[in-house]
């Protein structure tokens, strides 16, 4: 090949095309008559149809972490607000629980003061209120300590009674403190009147591990006595005011070698966690004064004659 049929001049350093101008002004008339025709005559919505649903499996899966980010941080805030919830709810609960307990012992200690007062209005007598404030220390006796003393007016001998029948007997009084041993003690004796025959016998403390009770001892074994006799105070001591409930007879057991009776009784009274009680002032003040006990000068004489002193 002939070298003068060579093309010397230079290549352009980029290869030329249309000019950026004319390329904008073509791609927006073709956008522009795009967007005329999607309006009126809707061309391009097979397109997107089919675009979306080839594009769709694409998009779940790039969606599926974000969702299961958002379904974690969703669950455990919800755990986090279950858990603050149900340790409020707990809480809730707990007081609830605590003022419903509080609301049952304060209705029980209201049903038991009004029966108290109305044992006092029933007495008709002089008593003084007290609180029980703890048990005597020594185990083998069955004795209380109320809050009222001497400076209340308490004595000893005095009565105490609960809502359900007598507890016992002032045995020790303190300025401020008495001591009351309860009828179930083994040295107490009360005199007792059986409601349904009128027979009076002497009820005994009788403590056991079994359960503390009463025993009605030297009871002949043909006496009308019977399981669930009631029996209250004969008011023969002087002590316990006449009428005041006692005892319900529990077990009676008559043994041919034996002439007496084993009688066991179980107290009215609420001898075991009692709160409140009343103190009655000793019936001794107003029984007549016995004879054999009356002052020698107060005896009536005898009838003077002639020759006769009054000298016996």
């Amino acid at each position: 090949m002939p070298l003068g049929t060579l093309d010397r001049t230079p290549p352009p350093f980029f290869k030329q095309g249309p000019s950026a101008l004319s390329k904008l002004v073509v791609f927006s008339a073709v956008a522009l008559f795009l967007m005329v025709a999607d309006l009126r005559f809707r061309i391009t919505v097979p397109i997107r149809t089919t675009m979306a649903a080839v594009l769709y499996p694409a998009q779940w899966l790039v969606l599926q972490p974000v969702q299961f980010a958002s379904m974690a941080g969703g669950y455990f805030t919800s755990l986090h607000a279950a858990q603050q919830s149900e340790g409020e709810a707990l809480k809730r609960l707990a007081v609830q629980a605590e003022r419903s307990l509080q609301l049952e012992q304060i209705t029980l200690e209201n049903k038991r003061l009004r029966e108290l007062l109305a044992m006092r209005e029933r007495i008709g007598g002089q008593a003084v209120g007290a609180q029980v404030l703890y048990d005597a220390a020594d185990p083998y006796s069955r004795k209380i300590v109320i809050d009222r003393g001497q400076t209340h007016g308490i004595e000893a001998g005095s009565p105490v009674i609960d809502e359900s029948g007598v507890l016992g007997q002032v045995t020790r009084v303190y300025p401020l403190v008495s001591e009351v041993t309860l009828l179930i003690d083994s040295d107490q004796a009360i005199p007792v009147l059986n409601t349904r025959t009128g027979v009076r016998s002497v009820a005994y403390g009788e403590p056991s591990t079994r359960g503390d009770g009463l025993e009605l001892r030297y009871t002949l074994a043909s006496a009308d006595i019977a399981q669930g006799d009631l029996l209250s105070t004969s008011g023969v001591d002087g002590v316990y005011p006449a009428g005041l409930p006692v005892a319900r007879v529990t077990l009676v057991e008559r043994q041919a070698e034996s002439s007496f009776a084993r009688i066991q009784c179980e107290p009215l009274a609420r001898v075991q966690g009692t709160l409140h009680v009343l103190v009655l002032a000793p019936s001794g003040a107003a029984l007549p004064p016995s004879p054999l006990t009356a002052p020698v000068g107060s005896r009536p004489g005898r009838a003077e004659g002639p020759g006769r002193s009054n000298a016996p």
